[in-house]
């Protein structure tokens, strides 16, 4: 199959978006996207399931993230675009896959939105017991969507703040943890090796559910090479902040989850029910842990509601900007696509009126819906980077500025990767729901990539 020329440069995409976003905000933004709702949320569950081997699911799902980012950061910093992996897909496979990978990825980042928003609300709801949690999903709503309609400066200064909130936490638990488990926090016995006695009590399968829990968990580092296109220069904050994937990942979760297991007995009831760092902070006996902690999982869910309206506004008028959207939704004023964003805005919207009518079972519904694009945007990436390589070497080789390690090798390696994590799902019957839900999706969006492309080059 030949390499596809994309219609409009990835270079040109972004030509009538402004370029408001400094390099601190950047920086900051791929410093913060890592630390997402997932790590603070769900990873209780994977540890009650794995014991002290959720540290490994973590390091492996974190080196195959790795591995994913070079090679979307390689992408990237030769071909700059808001549409990320799906103006890849588009140049590497051709016009049904940028079609597919970017419509897959935009819903799943409105849905996100959606979740984010619900989870934050029932935060506050339990601060304020009286008043009912679709009004916070709304206000977080408007507010979030004001935040992206207004210059892109305003969406970066968001994130900047938000981000230095979650690194900040971060970095004073695993202070604390590392001071406790040393012996030396004032009040505080050490527990040694006590709790990791049983490296494994789970056996396979508790590892199996700790490692799929933990892949999910990295979703949204994708965010910085979207904003890099509005950057002032896209080629370098790219560079940095793929080249400073690998220590964040190892420190921030990985690291985590060893201070965690260490310091608090993986099956006390207190990791799931309250959440791990709550149980750590507890164990320390830093008062008011609880409320602490709530608060920085707030800043962590209302930063992701930003940043995803954000990236499903911008790849959302990449696509159009390619020709695979209806023409309004591309519209530009003031340097932001305006339409966009409150296309982007419309399913959190939704999640208002579907937190007011079931309350109950809307966030399980939600994470079903949308339970495996990521791993289908990553073998996107995966397979559009074996192309395009080829095409760098060949023809542009000074635009490599970022290379995949050990290229072709690694990136089979990490295709590998994702297809034993496909399989890994369908056994379990907790995820085989969401697997076969995505699947759906993505043979739908498919199909209809691929008869638009035909369509149109019979025009």
């Amino acid at each position: 199959m030949p390499l596809t020329t994309v219609e409009t440069p990835a270079d040109s995409d972004g030509v009538s978006l402004s370029h408001g976003l400094k390099q601190r905000h950047l920086s900051m933004i791929a410093l913060g996207g890592v630390i997402g709702a997932g790590l603070f949320v769900g990873s209780g569950a994977g540890i009650a399931a794995a014991g002290p081997s959720i540290v490994i699911a973590y390091a492996l799902s974190g080196l195959l993230v790795m591995l994913v980012m070079r090679m979307l950061g390689e992408m990237s910093a030769a071909y700059p675009s808001s549409g990320s992996f799906s103006s890849h897909a588009e140049r590497a496979i051709g016009p049904w896959a940028g079609f597919t990978a970017g419509w897959a990825f935009w819903v799943l980042l409105c849905t996100a939105v959606g979740l984010e928003g619900i989870g934050a609300a029932q935060i506050v709801h339990g601060w304020l017991p009286g008043t009912p949690e679709w009004a916070w999903v709304a206000l977080f709503m408007v507010v979030f969507c004001g935040t992206n309609l207004a210059a892109v400066k305003n969406f970066g200064e968001f994130e900047f703040w938000f981000a230095a909130l979650k690194v900040g936490a971060i970095t004073l638990f695993l202070v604390l943890g590392v001071l406790a488990l040393a012996g030396v926090l004032p009040g505080t016995d050490s527990p040694g090796g006590s709790n990791l006695t049983e490296l494994m009590p789970g056996g396979g399968e508790g590892l199996v559910i700790g490692l799929l829990a933990s892949v999910f968990a990295y979703g949204g580092l994708e965010t910085v090479t979207i904003a890099a296109a509005e950057s002032q220069d896209p080629v370098r904050g790219v560079a940095r902040a793929v080249r400073t994937a690998m220590w964040r990942i190892a420190v921030f979760y990985v690291g985590s989850m060893a201070v965690i297991v260490a310091l608090v007995p993986w099956d006390s009831p207190q990791v799931v029910e309250d959440g791990p760092y709550v149980a750590a902070l507890d164990r320390l006996g830093i008062p008011g842990a609880g409320q602490l902690m709530n608060v920085v999982v707030l800043v962590a869910l209302l930063s992701a509601m930003n940043a995803n309206i954000y990236g499903a506004s911008r790849i959302g008028y990449s696509l159009v900007e390619r020709g695979q959207g209806p023409k309004w939704l591309g519209r530009v004023s003031g340097g932001v696509p305006r339409v966009a964003v409150l296309a982007s805005s419309v399913f959190g919207f939704l999640c208002v009126l579907l937190s007011y009518w079931r309350p109950d079972d809307v966030f399980a519904w939600l994470l079903n819906m949308i339970g495996a694009v990521i791993l289908v945007v990553w073998i996107f990436i995966a397979v559009s980077q074996l192309r395009l390589r080829r095409l760098l070497e060949r023809e542009t080789p000074e635009k490599l500025t970022v290379r995949m390690w050990a290229f072709p090798w690694l990136t089979w390696v990490a295709l590998a990767g994702m297809a034993a994590v496909f399989v890994l799902m369908a056994r379990e019957p907790d995820t085989r729901v969401q697997l076969y839900s995505t699947g759906a999706m993505t043979l739908a969006l498919a199909a209809v990539g691929y008869a638009w492309q035909r369509a149109r080059e019979r025009r």
